[in-house]
C-alpha cells in the first residue's frame, strides 16, 4: 500500500487529460492510480490493476528473488492483512475468510463441501464457472443439480423448494445482463438450514452487495477489485459450518499436518478447512492492495460512479440508434444495433479504441469509476459509423 505522504503528493497532482471529465465522488488520488485506455469498457472480463497493485507485485518479485525465510514471513503477514481486509468487506470474522486461487476454486470447494443426499438449485443461465462445480460434484456423489430459469429471484427459488433442496447457488451479478440477484430475499426464503452459495466475482468492488446473506461466497481479484489473477476470497460463515464437510480440504486445512503420519488429521476451524494448499504469496499481496484501495475510497462511491458511467454509455448508444438493455442493478449493460452484424459492430468499436465483449447478439459494456465521460461520445460516433 502506498505511504501516506505518497497519497498526499498524488492527490495534489493534476489528472491526466483523459480523466479530467470523470464525475466527482472518487478522488484524484484514486483516479491517478490507474492508466488503462480511456475506451476500456471490459471490466466484467478483466480490470487493469492499480499503481498500488503493480508496486506490490514488483516488490514481491524482488522479495522472492533476494530473500529466503524472511520472504515467507513477509507473505504470511500480507496474508493476514488480506484476510482482515476481505473480512471487513464481507462483514465477516477473519476466521470465516480464507484465501484460494480463484473464484472457480472457491466454488468447487463449496460444491464438494455439500455432500448428498439432496439437491442444489442452480441457474442454467449463470456463467459456466458457477455451474460446472456442481455438475462435477454431482458426478462424484455430491448434491443433485436442479436447474432454474434465470434471473434467479426469491419467487423462482420459492417455486422450486422442497424438502430435498439443501442449497441454492447464484451469481451476485449476472455476467451478461448485469442483473443483481436479491441475495437477502433468497436467503430469507430458503432459511437457516439451507446454504446460499454466491459467486461474487461480478459484484465485489463494483456494487453494494448483500454479502451478509451469503453463507458461502467466492470472489477473485481480477475483475472489479482490479488486483490481477491468482488469489480469491472464500467466505464460509460459522452459521453453516455444521452443514459442511471439508471436501477439498488438504494439508493446509488440518491441525498439525506435519506432526505425524496419522492421517487424516482433524480439520481446522473456519474457512481455512476448505483450502488444499497455501495461497500464492505475491497474488495475495496484490489482492490485499486492491482491497485496501476499495476501502479507502468506499464501495458506495465507486458503485455510484460506475452507474453514472454506464448510464451515460447506454444513453449515447440509444441516441445512435442502438437497442439497449436496461441494467439490472450491476455495473453491466448491453447494446445491439438493429440490422447490423454484432461482430462487425464490435469490430468498429475496437477500431474506435473501445474494448468490449460480444456475447451472442449483444455487445456488453462494463465501465468502471475511472471511465471518462467523453467515452460515451466516442461510443455514439462509432455506432453511427456502423450505420453509415
Amino acid at each position: 500500500m502506498l505511504r501516506a505522504e505518497a497519497l498526499i503528493r498524488e492527490a495534489s497532482q493534476p489528472l491526466p487529460s483523459d480523466r479530467q471529465s470523470v464525475a466527482v465522488g472518487v478522488t484524484p488520488a484514486y483516479l491517478n492510480q490507474f492508466d488503462e485506455p480511456s475506451g476500456y469498457l471490459d471490466f466484467a472480463r478483466f480490470g487493469p490493476v492499480s499503481a498500488d497493485v503493480s508496486e506490490v507485485l514488483v516488490r514481491a518479485a524482488r522479495t522472492i528473488r533476494s530473500q529466503g525465510h524472511p520472504a515467507l514471513a513477509a507473505f504470511e503477514a500480507e496474508q493476514a492483512r488480506t484476510v482482515a481486509a476481505g473480512a471487513a468487506l464481507l462483514g465477516a470474522a477473519p476466521h470465516e475468510v480464507a484465501l484460494v486461487s480463484s473464484t472457480s476454486h472457491g466454488m468447487f470447494a463449496a460444491a464438494h463441501a455439500l455432500r448428498g443426499p439432496g439437491t442444489v438449485l442452480v441457474s442454467r443461465s449463470d456463467f459456466p464457472a458457477a455451474v460446472y462445480p456442481w455438475l462435477r460434484a454431482a458426478e462424484r456423489g455430491g448434491l443433485g443439480v436442479r436447474e432454474l430459469d434465470g434471473p434467479v429471484t426469491a419467487d423462482t427459488v420459492r417455486a422450486r423448494l422442497d424438502d430435498g433442496v439443501r442449497a441454492v447457488s447464484v451469481c451476485a451479478v449476472d455476467a451478461l445482463t448485469g442483473f443483481r440477484t436479491p441475495l437477502a430475499e433468497i436467503k430469507e426464503v430458503i432459511g437457516p438450514r439451507r446454504v446460499l452459495v454466491v459467486d461474487a466475482v461480478q459484484a465485489l468492488g463494483a456494487v453494494e452487495t448483500d454479502a451478509d446473506a451469503a453463507d458461502l461466497l467466492a470472489c477473485g481479484g481480477q475483475k472489479w477489485l482490479r488486483s490481477g489473477w491468482g488469489a480469491a476470497l472464500l467466505l464460509v460463515r460459522d452459521r453453516v459450518a455444521g452443514l459442511l464437510e471439508p471436501g477439498l480440504g488438504g494439508w493446509s486445512g488440518v491441525h498439525d499436518p506435519l506432526g505425524g503420519l496419522a492421517h487424516p488429521r482433524p480439520a481446522l476451524p473456519g474457512a481455512v478447512a476448505h483450502t488444499f494448499t497455501n495461497p500464492d504469496g505475491p497474488a495475495v499481496a496484490a489482492l490485499g492492495a486492491g482491497l485496501a484501495l476499495v476501502h479507502r475510497v468506499g464501495v458506495g462511491r465507486i458503485a455510484a460512479r460506475i452507474a453514472e458511467a454506464l448510464g451515460s454509455l447506454l444513453d449515447a448508444a440509444r441516441s445512435a440508434g442502438a437497442e439497449v438493455a436496461a441494467p439490472g442493478g450491476g455495473g453491466i449493460g448491453r447494446l445491439r444495433l438493429p440490422g447490423a452484424d454484432p461482430a462487425a459492430v464490435q469490430g468498429q468499436l475496437a477500431a474506435a479504441g473501445l474494448s468490449t465483449t460480444q456475447r451472442g447478439d449483444w455487445i456488453r459494456l462494463a465501465p468502471h469509476a475511472t471511465t471518462p465521460r467523453a467515452t460515451a461520445h466516442r461510443l455514439a460516433e462509432a455506432l453511427r459509423a456502423v450505420r453509415r
